[in-house]
């Protein structure tokens, strides 16, 4: 299902309302005068508010799907509906806000 492509500037935010950016954008391809993120790219997380003991708080995220139509570099770029995972939580990303005019399968 087609999706607006997650660029280096997106809001978004671990389970627990931690900031994530992107550790590694990709400047060849912009949207919205931004650098878009590719499937490779790892996220480091700030101000997870899930404490110990559990195993909290969220520190990086990796996504586990992408584009599968779009690509840069030979790498999938991240949409609006990608999932990622938190370590070491297990917990989901969650996508607040990104650019809202080009979008990709």
């Amino acid at each position: 299902m087609p999706g607006f492509l997650l660029h280096f500037g997106a809001q978004v935010l671990c389970s627990h309302a931690g900031q994530a950016q992107p550790m590694v954008s990709n400047p060849r391809v912009l949207v919205s005068a931004q650098p878009t993120v590719a499937l490779t790219s790892p996220y480091v997380i700030a101000g997870c508010t899930f404490v110990p003991p559990a195993n909290g708080p969220c520190v990086t995220a990796q996504f586990v799907t992408a584009a599968t139509r779009v690509s840069s570099n030979g790498q999938p770029l991240l949409l609006l509906d990608s999932v990622a995972i938190c370590a070491p939580t297990g917990t989901p990303l969650l996508t607040i806000l990104t650019q809202g005019r080009v979008t990709a399968i």
